[in-house]
């Protein structure tokens, strides 16, 4: 609070954070100065409330066929407002209405892998991440993109031909494999001999 009447002995201090432990000192103040502070007061921890925070870093990407992996930065104790903390993990496939809820219960977690036959690889899925304690739901986080796993490429590099170079060297050549969702992002290319 601000300074406070000499005549006042009580004051409300405010903006202060829910569920989080708090000591205070009172200390006299006249015209030539400021006196030695009280003893520190008992801690005191504020009530819970709603989480307000939402997770940072939505991301995701990558694991296996048939996973949507979801990432994010997990929430500092000071901003979890109580106990029972948790995630929310909101997720749907892109142009979709209707979201799948799926609720995370730890406090560290930083990772949910959604797992279904059905997804696709390389699927674009709408995903938010929300949190919650005892005391309710609290904010989600912005949309993010995240795709889901990829697979084998599933075509074969045209044009392959080879030309001799010498009695101990062939160079082999091909067109590459261009990226489409069924194909995944080509990471290199193994040369076989039949």
């Amino acid at each position: 609070p601000e300074v406070i009447n000499g005549r006042t002995h009580k004051a409300t201090v405010v903006d202060l954070s829910p569920w989080v432990d708090y000591e205070f000192r009172v200390v006299a103040s006249n015209s030539v100065g400021i006196g030695e502070p009280s003893r520190p007061s008992a801690l005191l921890k504020t009530k819970a409330a709603v989480p307000v925070v939402a997770p940072t870093n939505v991301s995701g990407g990558g694991g296996s066929r048939s996973e949507l992996v979801i990432m994010w930065e997990p929430v500092p104790e000071e901003l979890q407002n109580g106990e029972g903390f948790g995630y929310i993990v909101m997720l749907r496939p892109l142009g979709s209405i209707t979201w799948t809820k799926a609720v995370v219960a730890s406090v560290e977690a930083s990772k949910y892998v959604y797992r279904n036959e059905s997804i696709t690889p390389l699927s674009p899925f709408e995903v938010k991440v929300g949190v919650y304690n005892n005391e309710g739901e609290g904010t989600l986080s912005s949309i993010s993109i995240v795709y889901s796993g990829e697979d084998e490429p599933q075509i074969a590099p045209a044009g392959a031909s080879a030309l001799s170079v010498s009695a101990a060297e062939v160079e082999v050549s091909w067109q590459p494999i261009a990226w489409n969702r069924h194909t995944g992002r080509v990471l290199g290319y193994e040369v076989r001999q039949p």
